[in-house]
């Protein structure tokens, strides 16, 4: 491996804003290494809606004082404010320094971690954020699948408690929203594979297209007035409704679809905010239906190295056997970051969005 450099680039963000507030740095500190630790030189960074969530100031970031890869942690100018904010949430690349023995440097490695936006990101607990690539998955592929991947599968199983073993017997009814886009292309083809029956929702010809391709039984275009899609999706189901709603929309489906559409006894997962976040629910809409709603947090579900590796094998396993892939949009460089979040956020996109780091 080459010398680790004192200072590295990186993407920061100084203030709450658009996607124009992104600045690309080149004189960042590279964060130290403690005991039990490991540095990654990143590949690729994964690009996620949660990215700009942070960004905009919808979600608080955490404080330089718990955070080791902020910038301000390595040097004199350290304060309470959780800005400059270098942003992101996964990454692969090549461990470039370890204190960690099933780490050694120069394995290969996926991991879901903050602040990856940047040529360096320290892993503080390994264990829990990191998993060694297996020969066979590209570092490209592992970080398109990994932190969309581990949300489908650990909502499927654990939010939504679809158990049944995969394609072994007919799943449940599910509507997946925006089922074209990074997390949902991943929902639509894992419940595929555990034989549910699919509804998709996506906008325009060209996304239910591939909404169908990726093994959706049925797609409605949302794009429609929102009384059609109702219309559809209790037409498709026979006037029954969705047993599992999947929804990374927010605000524009839920009071509206979501609760219209959803079978008695159902459960709606709601685990983004694309359109905006979800207000606050009056708790007697849901007593005609005896509804279930779930908000739930992927990292929540993989908080022990046990319950990481269980969903990280089988992730890999369906990505090593072709029974799903990562449908990579565009790879972008780190520099071009702000036109990534630009296109992410216009929601003409397809699948992941990486970025490059040379």
């Amino acid at each position: 491996m080459a010398p680790i450099p004192k200072t590295m680039f990186g993407v920061v963000i100084p203030r709450p804003g658009g996607p124009d507030v992104l600045e690309y740095k080149t004189d960042l500190p590279v964060p130290s290494l403690g005991e039990g630790q490991t540095l990654v030189r990143n590949e690729y960074i994964g690009v996620n809606y949660i990215d700009t969530y942070f960004r905009t100031g919808l979600y608080k970031p955490p404080s330089p004082s718990s955070n080791s890869n902020h910038p301000s942690t390595n040097n004199s100018n350290d304060t309470s404010s959780p800005y400059p904010l270098i942003t992101g949430k996964e990454g692969a690349g090549t461990v470039a320094a370890s204190t960690h023995p099933s780490y050694p440097v120069g394995s290969r490695v996926v991991y879901l971690a903050d602040n990856t936006y940047a040529q360096y990101t320290l892993l503080t607990s390994p264990l829990t954020q990191a998993t060694l690539l297996p020969a066979s998955l590209t570092p490209d592929a592992a970080c398109a699948a990994y932190l969309q991947g581990l949300t489908a599968l650990t909502f499927i199983r654990e939010a939504a408690g679809i158990t049944q073993q995969l394609g072994i017997s007919e799943g449940p009814w599910t509507l997946v929203h925006a089922a074209a886009g990074g997390t949902g292309s991943m929902l639509v083809q894992i419940l595929a594979v555990m034989a549910a029956k699919i509804i998709a929702t996506a906008g325009g010809k060209q996304k239910c297209e591939l909404a169908k391709k990726l093994g959706a039984g049925w797609v409605v275009d949302s794009s429609l007035p929102q009384e059609e899609v109702i219309r559809q999706v209790k037409e498709i189901t026979n006037g029954k409704g969705v047993d599992v709603i999947f929804d990374g929309v927010g605000k524009a489906t839920f009071g509206t679809v979501d609760l219209e559409v959803v079978a008695r006894k159902g459960t709606i997962v709601v685990f983004g905010n694309a359109s905006g976040a979800v207000e606050p629910v009056d708790l007697f809409r849901l007593m005609p239906k005896n509804i279930k709603i779930m908000r739930p947090s992927m990292p929540g579900y993989i908080t022990t190295p046990e319950e990481k590796e269980t969903f990280t094998s089988e992730l890999f396993d369906l990505l090593i056997t072709g029974k799903i892939h990562a449908n990579i949009h565009q790879v972008y460089p780190l520099k071009d970051v702000s036109q990534a979040h630009i296109d992410l956020e216009s929601r003409k996109t397809t699948g992941k969005l990486l970025l490059k780091v040379e």
